[in-house]
């Protein structure tokens, strides 16, 4: 596991940037089944995509459309040595514990009390 801060869709794909990634682009190279968690903290909720991965190279015909995506996000601040995209195959929804334990706490309250418990004093809510 390793987290991954410029990401984005493309079409159905997942696609990350690859800018300080080698132990997982050499982890793709043995064995392209992957595993993504992506989770809100502040809502605790999240997904579980699981896929193919592949390592779109700069010389790769398709760096130049996948990149773009990934460009916007990042701009001029990091390098985008490779673009590692995902194949979705599944989708799983993800939550912490204290949903499914505790489903009538109001979402705003437990938001609140998530926010409190990382000391956040203001964070914007989705949507």
């Amino acid at each position: 596991m390793s987290p991954k801060e410029i990401f984005a869709l493309a079409g159905d794909d997942i696609v990350i940037a690859h800018i300080a990634s080698p132990r997982s682009v050499r982890n793709i190279a043995g064995n392209s089944h992957v595993c993504l968690s992506v989770l809100d903290v502040f809502e605790q909720r999240g997904y579980r995509i699981a896929g193919r991965a592949s390592i779109i190279a700069p010389n790769d015909d398709a760096f130049a459309t996948l990149v773009v995506p990934l460009r916007e996000l990042a701009g001029d601040a990091f390098p985008i040595r490779a673009v590692i995209r995902i194949v979705v195959h599944d989708v799983e929804p993800l939550s912490a514990p204290s949903i499914w334990m505790y489903p009538d706490v109001d979402p705003a309250r437990r938001r609140a009390g998530v926010l409190a418990s990382y000391g956040v004093v203001d964070a914007p809510s989705p949507g």
